[in-house]
């Protein structure tokens, strides 16, 4: 059993910092394993997990599922004093964990018929598991399904918007609900409150262009601003929700943040918890981020198989791309050998990804190449399982969700 409790091994001192030393040693730990090959460090990853908390100020931690895809890592993250609950991204996988799991908030609104059936059908299940909602649109498609007096009762959690509308700039953040003042969500409340069979439990606001955006880059300046800006305006905002959801129902929980943006949330009086994952397993994203910096727990490999040219290697695969605007920061990045790049007339490919920079003249045909997703959850749909490294050897293999034949979404 993956367990993240237990002292570092005497051999957890930060070697990641070193790559020289770090790769490397990756790629004599798995050289018996075909590639593409995908790892988890167990120092690393337990490192994470403890500077999340300490991140995250004392508050518990909620975690998001759909970065991590790993139903080990997330039980044995979950055995942490500290972490709690888990939110996941679609209601099938949360019927799924809600057999070994008691505390599961859907992140985003569901319109799947077919668990929604299971669901209003199983007092265990409604009882550990709480929808998200931001129309009475999805009330109504719950009722249609079975009537409030032929069901279990639903547990329903408010999604309100979090983005910052700044007068010269516009909409700063992601489009989620369509709720955005205490009055939005007042009204909602008040709907949800007065139709029988649901129960109002929770509040989440995801702080997007704060979590999910770096301040370390080259527009840092630009970006510092924007968010000084937003938390100030969120902070109030939020609260003022906050309240009024309060006055209205006994809310179980007030959701916020994401791995970006623990140190706010976590100063945040309004907010009970907060959500994070991808912090977990170190993508290449939060790179870009002052105030933290997470090891890079999981990683994967491809194999160069051929050399088009005397400065380009190819490795076989490499087109793992993560959520967002299809630019380079969510592209995989080649991390070692160190001095590769894609090419920008092909990137990462589906089947292939030839590669170019100083390193690349030096390797040969069936080297190793390592990779780096940019956030965590990608990786999990291509592979069917990590192989845990401790040291230099590979103690053990975690199965994915595909691993387990589960793939959500």
């Amino acid at each position: 059993m993956l367990d993240l409790t237990a002292p570092p091994t005497s051999a957890a001192d930060r070697a990641w910092e070193d790559p020289s030393r770090w790769w490397p040693r990756l790629t004599e730990a798995t050289a018996h394993l075909p590639a593409p090959v995908g790892v988890i460090d167990l120092d690393a990853l337990r490192h994470n997990a403890m500077d999340m908390l300490v991140r995250a100020g004392g508050i518990p931690i909620r975690v998001a599922s759909k970065s991590v895809r790993v139903r080990a890592v997330l039980d044995a993250v979950l055995r942490i004093p500290g972490y709690r609950g888990i939110l996941s991204f679609t209601l099938a996988e949360a019927l799924w964990l809600a057999e070994t799991h008691d505390d599961i908030v859907v992140g985003y609104p569901t319109v799947d018929r077919a668990s929604l059936e299971r669901l209003v059908h199983d007092e265990e299940a409604a009882s550990r598991i709480t929808l998200m909602v931001d129309d009475v649109a999805h009330l109504d498609l719950v009722d249609s399904i079975a009537a409030p007096g032929d069901r279990a009762t639903v547990r329903v959690a408010i999604d309100a918007d979090a983005s910052w509308r700044s007068s010269a700039l516009g909409h700063i953040g992601v489009r989620r609900s369509p709720l955005f003042t205490a009055s939005d969500a007042t009204r909602f409340a008040r709907t949800i409150v007065a139709r029988p069979g649901f129960e109002l439990v929770g509040l989440q606001m995801y702080e997007a262009q704060i979590a999910g955006q770096g301040d370390n880059g080259p527009d840092s300046p630009i970006i510092r601003t924007v968010q000084a800006r937003s938390r100030a305006e969120l902070r109030t905002r939020r609260a003022e929700i906050a309240d009024a959801l309060t006055d209205i129902a006994p809310l179980e929980f007030l959701n916020g943040g994401g791995t970006g943006s623990l140190e706010f949330t976590g100063s945040d009086e309004s907010v009970t918890e907060a959500s994070a994952g991808s912090g977990l397993l170190g993508g290449h994203l939060f790179d870009g981020y002052r105030s933290f910096h997470p090891a890079p727990a999981s990683a994967f490999a491809f194999d160069v198989v051929r050399r088009p040219a005397a400065d380009i290697a190819t490795v076989l695969g490499g087109g793992w791309i993560a959520s967002g605007p299809a630019v380079a920061s969510r592209q995989p990045r080649a991390i070692w050998p160190e001095g590769l790049r894609t090419m920008p007339r092909e990137a990462a490919g589906e089947v292939q990804t030839p590669l170019q920079g100083r390193a690349a003249a030096g390797l040969s045909v069936g080297d190793r190449v390592w990779f780096r997703h940019a956030k965590s959850g990608e990786p999990a749909e291509r592979i069917e399982t990590y192989h845990l490294v401790s040291g230099t050897e590979v103690i053990d293999e975690l199965p994915t969700y595909r691993g387990e034949g589960k793939t959500f979404l």
